[in-house]
């Protein structure tokens, strides 16, 4: 385990070797930042997200919570999603879960948690809108799968439902909202195969996504 000052230590190595391997690093981070993408995703440790998708520090604009849950009532991830398309206007929004989730694991077994168990209701609201395919499935391991992925699916839907992005798409703006989850065992992103741009995309794209979801099997 890091004392604080082996962690400043890693950090003055760290700054002293970035600017040894690019001498304008540190300028071109201090200027403006002009990202393409929002990364709504896990808090888990596990997944950082420029280095799931080899982008540099101010490539990606990034929100993270317990389960990648967007809630319309959550000031705070709706603030980092008008900032994002109003200021820094990113044109994609990456909804982004994660297979082995311990939110989605607790949602999914009824595991108590703590103060948490509030938050974590969002998933479980995900589980019992489909709980035909979560009880469909015998292993417990796929089950949880499953639920990471229709998880990731149905927070993208909240994005595409809220007021911000439903004025970026009315005044032309360029902007998709993609569904991802990222697997722990290979570092792998799967797609699950969305990418609404118009309000008129999502009943197009929802169910095949939906029916992929049921269809699938096997673990990852």
């Amino acid at each position: 385990m890091y004392r604080m000052h082996d962690l400043l230590e890693r950090n003055r190595i760290w700054a002293e070797r970035a600017r040894a391997e690019d001498p304008g690093f540190f300028s071109r981070l201090s200027g403006l930042q002009h990202p393409k993408y929002l990364w709504i995703g896990c808090s888990d440790s596990r997944v950082p997200a420029n280095q799931i998708i080899d982008m540099n520090p101010g490539e990606v604009f990034v929100h993270r919570n317990i389960a990648n849950v967007v809630v319309h009532t959550d000031l705070n991830c709706l603030s980092v999603i008008q900032y994002a398309i109003d200021v820094l206007k990113v044109e994609h929004i990456l909804v982004v879960g994660h297979y082995g989730c311990g939110g989605v694991g607790a949602a999914l077994d009824g595991q108590r948690v703590g103060l948490a168990d509030n938050w974590i209701r969002h998933v479980k609201d995900v589980k019992h809108k489909h709980r035909a395919i979560i009880e469909a499935i015998d292993s417990d391991e796929i089950r949880h799968d499953r639920l990471c992925e229709l998880n990731a699916l149905e927070q993208m839907i909240n994005v595409c439902e809220t007021t911000v992005v439903r004025e970026a798409w009315a005044r032309g703006q360029q902007l998709a909202v993609h569904a991802w989850v990222y697997s722990l065992r290979d570092g792998r992103v799967h797609d699950l195969g969305l990418s609404i741009d118009s309000p008129a995309a999502l009943p197009e794209q929802y169910e095949p996504a939906l029916q992929r979801i049921s269809d699938d099997r096997e673990d990852r």
